[in-house]
């Protein structure tokens, strides 16, 4: 007999076939989201746990580890949960489901008279975003011998309320797995949102929250028309010359919050990552495959816009979710990668009002150990370049950093190498009399030179935002909470580091989380970000960091209902954009 069946992505769609499995129905193993990574798992769904326990088939949430870090496994069952699979089927698909499913379930899966002693206290409910081990017990001992707890809310201490979305899962089995996911509508007239309880904007020195229904006891409205946000305020001191009733969203005490952006995937320029046919590929590197000569040569430096590919899947979920921008290098796998765009995730095409947001944002390099040459090799040509060794294309956009126009962003993880760019930058900037403006991308092991960073002023983007060794290069993570009391990003940011957050290459099926990534960042913080500044993390700090122009990524609005951007109880329910001129309704 079959006792389950792995990956599995488009199981859900075909229920019944599973049933007539010989002896017994198999249990399905998959991931909560992560799909479209290649061709049979292109029509995966985020519903898919919810309609298979529907349809009475046992699920099991996987993490398939390394490609997800089972650290976080409860995270898959936390997901599963946020779309629809009921509270005790979550805990039970990382628990008792799979203890079963292998044939172990007399022994473990449960708390049991007789029963390996193999438990965890948990510092908030297991289903909440953020919920961190308090101590583990394998056979009855206990395996943290000082453990790091944060103080968790009252808000934490139960199962999140799940959104509706029965709409979006009957529109995943109605269109085989692949929903149109546009919004339902589009309009430029005026619509006016009601019944938040928060509104945050981008003021021009980071986001602020400018209403709070705890402090103001009238109720407010927000007016929207042609995707700007012109009127916030009490509805009576709104008037309008309008000869039809507007239209109105009730937000049932959510929120409204600059739209977020997201820097290090492929986005928008791959719909799936597995099949060569689907992406813009990689970039010849003119640097790297001529190391011997190229010094003295013209480079060519590609650019990322004229590779974009628009409503890829993943591109449309993360503009669902509240990322309305997006940063997007070209992919090269040597030391110059190319000049960044930036794009509106949720645009149709390029030639679209609004689509591309910036045709050139940064140029972007990466250094690391396992390079076909060595470091020191690598840090030499980049100090020819930027000491007027470049030429042709190369040449204007190296002078461009150096005049402080565009940002250099390095990929790097290993804390030996950023010492050696921290130096560097300081020779050139005392050689050439400028100011160099420089990101860390990446950058696992920034915790070790966080005040030198500081110092230097070079600013951060974390990335993978909960930190996994899986390089010699990211072997010196700091894990956060309960193994470390800090984590990278508030390390970062007790040193005046400006921090932004970023997914990995192969992420952009992850884009879609960058709201309760930041979030997470936050309650394991236990206070020392505020809600402001984890919502900076994806907007208003990764916009300075990657030199897009002022006020790019607050030019849109996320409405969510339920709660705010970060509530893991919420659901985006409308974005609105001032450069595309559109509120979208989903």
């Amino acid at each position: 007999m079959v006792a389950a069946f792995h990956h599995a992505h488009e199981t859900y769609l075909v229920p019944d076939l599973l049933k007539k499995a010989y002896g017994q129905t198999p249990a399905v193993a998959l991931f909560a989201t992560k799909a479209r990574y290649k061709r049979e798992s292109y029509r995966g769904s985020e519903f898919a746990a919810r309609i298979l326990a529907e349809n009475e088939i046992q699920v099991v949430m996987k993490s398939d580890h390394p490609v997800l870090n089972s650290r976080f496994l409860l995270h898959e069952a936390q997901q599963a949960h946020y779309f629809g699979l009921a509270s005790n089927l979550a805990l039970a698909s990382v628990t008792s489901t799979p203890a079963q499913t292998m044939g172990q379930g007399h022994r473990i899966g449960f708390i049991r008279k007789g029963y390996d002693a193999d438990v965890v206290l948990w510092d908030s409910h297991p289903l909440a975003i953020g919920a961190t081990p308090k101590q583990v017990f394998i056979d009855g001992i206990a395996q943290l011998g000082s453990p790091f707890v944060r103080p968790k809310s009252k808000a934490l201490q139960h199962a999140p309320k799940t959104p509706n979305f029965e709409d979006e899962k009957k529109a995943a089995l109605e269109f085989d797995g692949l929903p149109p996911l546009g919004p339902k509508e589009s309009v430029s007239d005026v619509v006016i949102f009601q019944n938040f309880d928060t509104l945050f904007m981008d003021m021009g020195n980071g986001v602020e929250q400018v209403f709070a229904k705890d402090h103001l006891g009238a109720p407010q409205i927000a007016v929207v028309q042609n995707g700007k946000l012109n009127y916030i305020g009490v509805p009576e001191g709104y008037s309008t010359n309008l000869t039809t009733t507007p239209r109105t969203v009730d937000l049932h005490g959510g929120s409204l919050a600059p739209g977020l952006l997201s820097y290090g995937s492929r986005l928008g320029l791959v719909h799936i990552a597995g099949e060569a046919t689907t992406q813009d590929g990689e970039v010849f590197d003119s640097l790297m495959n001529e190391v011997s000569s190229t010094l003295g040569r013209e480079a060519v430096v590609i650019r990322a816009k004229d590779g974009l590919q628009f409503t890829t899947r993943d591109a449309l979920l993360a503009y669902r979710s509240g990322v309305t921008t997006a940063v997007t290098a070209p992919y090269s796998s040597g030391l110059l990668s190319g000049l960044s765009t930036a794009f509106n995730t949720g645009a149709a095409h390029k030639l679209k009002e609004g689509a591309v947001m910036q045709d050139e944002v940064a140029l972007h390099v990466s250094l690391s150990l396992s390079s076909s040459v060595s470091v020191s090799t690598q840090i030499a040509m980049l100090r020819r370049l930027l000491s007027g060794g470049a030429r042709g294309d190369l040449e204007l956009q190296i002078s461009r950093i150096l005049e402080g126009k565009i940002p250099l962003v390095v990929d790097v993880h290993n804390a030996d190498i950023m010492a050696s760019l921290i130096q560097l930058k300081s020779e050139i900037q005392e050689q050439t009399k400028s100011v160099i403006q420089m990101t860390f991308a990446g950058a696992s092991e920034a915790h070790l030179l966080a005040r030198e960073i500081g110092a230097a002023g070079v600013g951060v983007i974390v990335s993978p935002v909960r930190p996994f060794p899986s390089f010699w290069d990211m072997r010196r993570i700091l894990p956060g909470p309960p193994l470390t009391q800090y984590n990278a990003i508030s390390t970062l940011l007790a040193n005046n580091v400006t921090v932004g957050v970023g997914v990995e290459s192969d992420g952009a099926w992850a884009v879609r989380h960058t709201r309760f990534d930041v979030s997470w960042a936050a309650i394991e913080a236990g206070g020392d970000i505020s809600r402001e500044e984890a919502i900076a993390l994806a907007s208003s700090n990764l916009e300075k960091l990657l030199g897009l122009a002022s006020g790019t990524v607050s030019s849109s609005l996320v409405a969510t209902a339920g709660g705010t951007i970060l509530d893991f109880e919420s659901k985006v329910v409308a974005v609105a954009s001032a450069k595309r001129g559109v509120l979208d309704l989903f």
